[in-house]
């Protein structure tokens, strides 16, 4: 049994599976072709962050895969305070056949999952958002082919997507360009590298997209930390990614970002909404690279 709790819980040649079973389910989707490997399991979804994405792609995606969806949030399941998170754990997983978590910290899931009977995934903690980094990546192959050697600039916070990029960039073996305000930097330590060759520091944004691939960012407060959000506003005010930092990276560069966005803070209206954005991509696939996340986790490798 395996979990995924964080984006290194898999291999490169585990990613590489995902990606063309991806591709292959996606196909299928969009052919109206019906693909039910699921059908009778449950996945169990808890939410103590509340997600318009997390929640529509997980639980479509169940759907479409067969089976079907219980939805808690956090007034139905209360995560380690009607009752030992430990207990939840052995209760819900006697009950479904994988779990879903989207909650505050990384601490919180572990514990979960040390005591599942079933496969846990990440939908988000304050540490890390593998499934998003899965569907980025998935998108820049669609688009762009292999990651591999290729350059991914952050602009913005260091924060779990930040963290997650990282990770991606050790295990896939490309670079990642990283450029946040001061007090904001990514801790490597939280993140759970080892290699400094695979992502540089830039204190410049502008210098952090020169010559990259793909160009990503995400909201400069995220949930839990709107106390800091007029702090943040003046601290991350030179770290809208805008025109220029689009015109300095490749001709050909993308550009990302996890949704929701806040056009003309962390990122420029003419970039979300212009010709190199793949934004709606990257969300639509979301579902798509879940799909394949939850066959694998519980049928392992399909022929």
């Amino acid at each position: 049994m395996k979990h995924y709790l964080q984006f290194k819980d898999l291999t490169a040649d585990e990613y590489g599976y995902l990606f063309e079973r991806a591709a292959l389910i996606k196909k299928k989707f969009k052919a109206y072709e019906k693909h039910h490997p699921l059908t009778d399991r449950t996945l169990a979804m808890i939410f103590e962050k509340a997600s318009t994405r997390t929640r529509v792609s997980f639980e479509a995606g169940m759907y479409q895969l067969g089976g079907s969806v219980v939805h808690l949030t956090t007034g139905d399941s209360q995560l380690g305070r009607a009752e030992p998170i430990e207990d939840s754990a052995k209760v819900i997983s006697r009950m479904v056949d994988l779990v879903m978590i989207r909650t505050f910290e990384q601490t919180k899931i572990e514990r979960f999952a040390a005591h599942s009977r079933v496969p846990v995934i990440n939908g988000l903690t304050n540490e890390f958002h593998p499934c998003q980094i899965l569907a980025d990546l998935f998108t820049f192959i669609e688009h762009r082919g292999s990651i591999r050697g290729k350059t991914v600039a952050w602009v913005g916070d260091g924060n779990n997507m930040a963290n997650t990029w990282l990770q991606a960039a050790e295990l896939l073996d490309f670079k990642v360009h990283l450029s946040t305000p001061s007090g904001y930097e990514v801790d490597a330590a939280v993140a759970g590298v080892s290699r400094r060759d695979c992502y540089q520091v830039f204190k410049d944004p502008m210098d952090a997209c020169r010559g990259a691939d793909l160009v990503t960012t995400d909201v400069w407060t995220s949930m839990g930390y709107e106390a800091e959000n007029e702090a943040r506003r003046l601290a991350f005010a030179d770290w809208c990614v805008d025109a220029e930092m689009m015109a300095v990276a490749k001709p050909d560069a993308l550009f990302m970002h996890c949704l929701p966005a806040h056009r003309g803070e962390e990122v420029e209206g003419d970039v979300i909404d212009g010709p190199q954005s793949v934004v709606w991509d990257e969300a639509e696939n979301r579902m798509h690279v879940q799909k394949a996340l939850m066959e694998y986790l519980l049928l392992g490798r399909v022929a």
